[in-house]
């Protein structure tokens, strides 16, 4: 059977289906084709059912900490069996909300393998998609414009492949049945550390292990500094410079044997479980992209600024393209998408306008470039910092640590980069995401009236900082 159709999106995923429905939305006709489940990695693997552990998490260890707070609470306990079935009703939520979607706009689901074909009978360019049903028979998807949003899957370390018990990615950690006594996390980005807050916010002894010399190594020094300090401050132990030999794991039936290298100094570490969060690989193989001239460059697809790949008609986004691989990039990537095959004009995205986040106790976040990285750019830069102790409403919620740092073009006033670690900083983030895209001054930023007492109030006031002008410091 052959469909010919305006739209053909490759993956269901968060990116996948939000250029489906603006594609439906412009009045295209649209097939989205998904070897698994609507809304991919991010709604069943990664960013949904994980941030529904770590508020189960946050939620524990604000109830053991009640005291402060003049609540006295008795024989405070969790029950993981719960805890799980609570993520996984989140889930199942979200994703009936997301098939609602697809009907509600008239976006045909088709639910199998797919693969990109060369030109063929069906269609004189490259581009038809070729869908394997479960049933054992097939479909032609031939569209006037293919998207391509296949996503990625976690990265695997030679000797420490996962094997559903002893080494896990989060894939498998996310479907534990119960918790370990004692975890060690290979990798100290942003997946490691989330891991490292989750499990020690519920008893686990969790040790982390680094290659490079800070956790958080895309973020600004001074807040990957900080977040190591209040991890170790909740017992995490934390071994930066750290590597893994491969023939240093032995998995005995319960525990694993690590033997790591510091410095040249070896470490022998034994724990119950492993958990390796070390990046995550692009799904680009087994999709027939040798059949087109779709480039391939460091394992991820080359685009252009709108998206395109060599193939004019032929777009890719999300995980799969690299950069920044979060789920609002892949969702911002197919509306480029959209937009440009539909002829509507759009400046150019820019990662420095997209927002990373960080949902651990306590949360980080940042949009732009760091210090480091604006000197390094030749910029001449000011910044502003200030401390959340010296805000009314953070020390109300007995949350204290961290700060706001914003980096400004001491040249052109232009903010470049704004960095938090601290209480709801993947909510205050939204504030100078909105500040980037209306080029707003770090003045007209200083200038803005928040409420009192509130957490947003540090956001004008590390504004004022930038130039010796905070009113709470």
């Amino acid at each position: 059977m052959t469909k010919q159709v305006d739209v053909a999106i490759l993956g269901g995923g968060t990116g996948g289906y939000i250029a489906a429905i603006a594609a439906a939305q412009a009045g295209h006709q649209v097939v989205v084709v998904e070897r698994d489940l609507l809304g991919g990695t991010c709604l069943h693997r990664g960013c949904i059912p994980s941030k529904a552990l770590l508020r189960s998490a946050e939620v524990y260890a604000q109830a053991r900490e009640s005291e402060r707070f003049g609540i006295h609470m008795e024989g405070i306990t969790y029950n993981f069996e719960r805890v799980q079935s609570r993520k996984q009703e989140i889930v199942d939520q979200l994703h009936r909300g997301v098939q609602y979607l697809m009907k509600k706009h008239n976006i045909e689901v088709i639910y199998g393998n797919g693969r990109v074909m060369g030109p063929s009978i069906f269609s004189p360019q490259s581009g038809s998609v070729a869908v394997e049903l479960e049933e054992g028979e097939s479909v032609t998807i031939v569209p006037k414009h293919l998207i391509i949003a296949t996503g990625s899957r976690p990265r695997i370390l030679p000797g420490l492949e996962p094997d559903g018990n002893a080494v896990a990615t989060s894939d498998e950690a996310l479907e534990w049945s119960s918790l370990p006594q004692s975890v060690a996390i290979v990798g100290g980005g942003v997946i490691g550390v989330e891991w490292a807050s989750l499990l020690v916010d519920f008893g686990v002894d969790v040790t982390v292990i680094e290659a490079g010399p800070r956790l958080l190594p895309t973020e600004d020094k001074e807040v990957s500094k900080e977040m190591e300090r209040l991890l170790k401050k909740r017992g995490v132990r934390i071994h930066t410079n750290t590597t893994v030999g491969h023939d240093g794991v032995l998995k005995a039936d319960d525990c694993v044997q690590m033997l790591l290298n510091k410095k040249d100094e070896p470490i022998s570490l034994k724990v119950e479980r492993v958990l390796v969060s070390v990046g995550r690989q692009a799904n680009v193989e087994h999709i027939g992209l040798e059949n087109t001239n779709v480039r391939i460059e460091n394992g991820f697809i080359k685009v252009n600024e709108w998206m395109q790949t060599q193939e004019p008609h032929i777009y890719a986004i999300g995980d799969c393209i690299g950069g920044l691989q979060l789920a609002h990039a892949a969702s911002a990537e197919g509306l480029a998408a959209v937009k440009h095959f539909s002829g509507e004009s759009q400046s150019p995205l820019s990662e420095h306008t997209i927002p990373k986040c960080i949902y651990s106790r306590p949360e980080a976040a940042s949009i732009g470039v760091t210090e480091e990285q604006a000197r390094e750019a030749g910029l001449d830069v000011v910044t502003g910092k200030i401390p959340f102790k010296a805000i009314g409403k953070a020390i109300v919620q007995g949350e204290t640590d961290g700060f706001v740092k914003v980096v400004i073009n001491s040249l052109t006033q232009d903010v470049v980069g704004v960095h938090i670690v601290g209480p709801h900083a993947t909510e205050l983030i939204g504030e100078a995401s909105l500040a980037q895209l209306l080029d707003a001054s770090p003045w007209e930023l200083g200038q803005v009236i928040h409420a009192h007492p509130s957490l947003s109030e540090i956001m004008s006031e590390a504004m004022l900082a930038a130039e010796n002008k905070s009113l709470v410091m």
